[in-house]
């Protein structure tokens, strides 16, 4: 198993209940889904060589990873070098975990996205600002940068420069609008949509603090982001496996902005069991396995939902409060603790990676979600070493 976030909590506990045993490799040393596995081993996922000899020393018969995005392509890389099954080859795992390639196969398909470039150095961009810069092979918005000026564009180009394993920049217009976090399935080709969802992201950045659920308007024109969805599936070939599309859309345009042959991380994988009544975790192993899950068609749920991701002021983590009290009154559904005891924090937020926990909440009408959203900015409390409430309570924003 390659990454030990939270959702591969999810994936450990579905391999187990098939009697498999479970091997975790993380960089970190002590990541949350530790505990869960029956061995560990602190070995970055993106380390392609000694994920191999970890394989063949452990004689394991499947390398899997959900809901994160650059580990897939170490998990089709030695699947190939080692003969074990997979539902992605190298090749498409490289199309759709390096934007570089990514963006050419839209630009070859006519996949709408955004105009962009692909250079050597910042004085080769030929666009208008503002713009947006990308490293072409991470996530979690690491090195995600918007500029609007020369000496702006190229401080982020050479950010993003080294933070990319490949040293491949992307850089392509800025798009205003609405950001949708599509989740589909494709069975035998066929792609269908699971979940629709707001990306509500921190003021002046591109980290997501809130996934939203409806999305009216990517509800307006789902028949267009549907045609885009099975597009993208066409042009990369995709046949079984799961999918995540991120895109702008003004209500009635849409614009890709990448894509990914996995479940949405975080607690994507929660959202998409409250809204379609599928448990995406367990239908990715099934897959692995080398069955083929059927996706009924799909209606989805008529209800509010929210997760909420909370970040952190300078600190050392030591535990959460309010969450356990709010979640027996049913304020909350869930909630949900991403890093472990001891887990510091510099004050700022860089990317998705900082999230210290969420929650889920869940209504039956708008208003009632924020009053439930309210309440629990109010009372919840991550609290530091220092005896600190260290919980930035102000990028839990109002939920409109």
């Amino acid at each position: 198993m390659l990454a030990g976030g939270y959702p591969q909590i999810s994936l450990i506990n579905s391999l187990k209940r098939r009697g498999i045993t479970t091997i975790l490799a993380d960089y970190y040393s002590e990541p949350v889904a530790k505990k869960y596995a029956d061995a560990f081993y602190q070995i970055s996922t993106l380390d392609v060589d000694a994920i191999r000899q970890l394989a063949v020393r452990e004689n394991v018969g499947l390398i899997i990873t959900v809901c994160t995005d650059q580990a897939l392509l170490t998990m089709a890389r030695v699947s190939e070098d080692l003969g074990l099954p997979c539902y992605l080859d190298y090749n498409t795992a490289l199309n759709v975990t390096n934007k570089q390639h990514m963006k050419k196969v839209f630009a070859e398909n006519g996949i709408p996205t955004a105009e962009f470039a692909i250079a050597e150095s910042p004085a080769d961009i030929r666009l208008n600002f503002p713009l947006v810069v990308k490293p072409a092979d991470c996530n979690s918005s690491k090195g995600v940068v918007k500029v609007s000026s020369s000496p702006e564009l190229e401080d982020a180009f050479t950010s993003a420069k080294k933070l990319s394993r490949t040293g491949s920049v992307i850089v392509e217009r800025y798009t205003a609008g609405v950001e949708v976090s599509v989740d589909a399935w494709v069975e035998n080709g066929q792609a269908k949509i699971l979940c629709m969802s707001r990306n509500d992201k921190i003021p002046g950045t591109f980290v997501i603090f809130r996934g939203f659920y409806p999305c009216p308007e990517a509800m307006k024109i789902g028949a267009k982001i549907q045609e885009t969805v099975q597009k993208i599936a066409d042009a990369f070939g995709l046949k079984n496996c799961p999918m995540l599309i991120q895109l702008i859309t003004d209500g009635e345009n849409v614009h890709v902005l990448e894509f990914s042959a996995r479940t949405g991380g975080g607690t994507k994988h929660i959202m998409i069991n409250h809204v379609a009544g599928l448990d995406v975790v367990d239908m990715t192993v099934e897959l692995a396995l080398g069955n083929f899950p059927e996706v009924p068609a799909v209606s989805m749920a008529d209800t509010y939902l929210a997760d909420e991701f909370i970040y952190c002021s300078e600190g050392v983590f030591e535990r959460l409060e309010g969450f356990d009290a709010l979640k027996e009154k049913g304020t909350l559904t869930d909630y949900y603790l991403f890093k472990w005891d001891g887990a510091e924090f510099d004050g700022g937020v860089h990317n998705s990676g900082d999230r210290i926990a969420g929650f889920t909440i869940k209504a039956d009408t708008l208003e009632e979600l924020t009053l439930k959203h309210d309440e629990a900015v109010k009372h919840l409390s991550v609290i530091g070493q220092d005896g600190r409430d260290i919980m930035r309570h102000d990028l839990l924003g109002g939920i409109l």
